[in-house]
């Protein structure tokens, strides 16, 4: 049976005003089928693309059961704490709750590095219904003695693929150990490679098992194309794109920090107004930045894989792969930025002849073939396989999935 209205999952008055003054009236399908698990203290593995609703499909059961059940945290500890991998996720977490939270009387706080950490001190002192953190950060804390996970009730590991690119699995186990076996753990990840499968099997009791879209299948309504070009043309060809009559609200990709910044001077150079976002950048730049290209001050934003979870951003109109990701998986990230809240949007990837294995790895996980537009596409239109010879070495990587964020 289809659920068509927030108030059928038996939430709160409090809860279901809030989602009313939000806007928010029809569930999405990942929100329709986790709540209800959720709300019955089942632990869930959720598989769900970038985009879908995840953030609310833990938030509210989470909102409902801490309120319901009359508890209160204790000084210097949390009853829920949701691990996410970078400063701009946790915010964009922390405010969902706190939307969804505000008539309820729940304590709520957000632990990330690159800022001062006193008035995340001062917050833990008092105690916290819901912790959003980061690792680094959180571990930090601890070691401080300014915050225990001994009382943990609920624990929330959001955007886990993303957090082992990260590195984060030592920091995932260390927090592991510190919380108590009975508790409530919902694990989700956009995509589901064996490592993940494997930690969330060692992690959740008899889960309820989510999966929505399948994470190799980008949103249907994004048109998706590719532009054949050397290393050395994709300057000129940036220029181009952007010079489109639609081109209006555009999320550049790079692979590395300083292509983001090199990007950016470029584009200054040529009078387009962007910024980059990466892990280099102060929390106050990034911040700044994506501000800015929310409001429209900026038109383009640069950013690079690790960076742009938590770039939530409506009416981007097209994301611009000017390096493609080594991680086939990162492109379904990358694109789903666009065509959110059933707009349209469109993807286009710039591809050397170095990066054509990336792009064949990308059609085999999104079992199509993406479209070649330009001056160099073949006259049958078609994507990697039909594109001439291809090389058959795989780009060195430049490092870790950490140094290049």
């Amino acid at each position: 049976m289809s659920i068509e209205s927030f108030e059928e999952f038996g939430l709160s008055p409090q809860i279901n005003r809030a989602l009313l003054s939000l806007g928010h009236q029809t569930p999405t399908p990942v929100q329709a089928a986790a709540i209800p698990a959720v709300l019955e203290g089942r632990d869930l593995l959720g598989c769900s693309q970038t985009g879908t609703g995840k953030t609310g499909a833990f938030a509210l059961p989470i909102l409902q059961t801490l309120s319901q059940s009359g508890g209160r945290p204790r000084r210097g500890s949390a009853r829920c704490l949701v691990l996410t991998p970078t400063r701009e996720l946790a915010l964009q977490i922390a405010d969902s709750f706190k939307g969804y939270g505000r008539n309820l009387r729940l304590s709520l706080a957000a632990v990330y590095g690159g800022v001062g950490q006193m008035p995340q001190v001062r917050a833990c002192a008092r105690g916290i219904d819901v912790l959003v953190a980061t690792p680094g950060r959180l571990l930090d804390l601890i070691r401080q003695g300014h915050l225990s996970l001994g009382n943990l009730e609920i624990l929330v590991l959001d955007e886990a693929d993303r957090m082992l690119d990260m590195g984060f699995l030592p920091d995932i186990k260390r927090v592991l150990a510190m919380i108590p076996d009975r508790r409530q753990t919902l694990f989700f990840s956009a995509t589901m490679p064996p490592a993940i499968a494997q930690l969330a099997g060692s992690i959740l009791d008899r889960p309820v098992k989510v999966q929505i879209t399948p994470s190799a299948v980008p949103v249907e309504r994004i048109a998706q194309r590719v532009m054949f070009a050397t290393q050395s043309e994709k300057r000129a060809l940036l220029g181009q794109v952007l010079g489109g009559v639609d081109v209006d609200r555009v999320l550049v990709f790079t692979r590395t920090k300083h292509g983001a910044d090199r990007v950016v001077r470029q584009l200054a150079q040529g009078g387009v107004s962007a910024e980059g976002i990466h892990g280099n950048k102060s929390q106050n730049a990034r911040q700044r930045a994506l501000a800015n290209f929310r409001s429209g001050a900026t038109r383009v934003l640069v950013a690079t894989d690790i960076a742009s979870r938590g770039i939530d951003v409506e009416g981007v109109t097209h994301v611009i792969n000017y390096d493609l990701p080594n991680e086939p998986e990162c492109y379904v990230h990358r694109i789903g930025r666009t065509a959110r809240a059933g707009a349209d949007g469109v993807a286009i990837s710039f591809c050397s002849a170095e990066e054509r294995s990336c792009l064949r790895a990308i059609e085999r996980l999104i079992k199509r073939s993406v479209p070649v537009q330009g001056p160099n596409a073949p006259k049958d239109g078609g994507g990697s396989k039909k594109y001439g010879k291809s090389s058959r070495r795989r780009p060195r990587r430049t490092g870790s999935a950490r140094a290049a964020a």
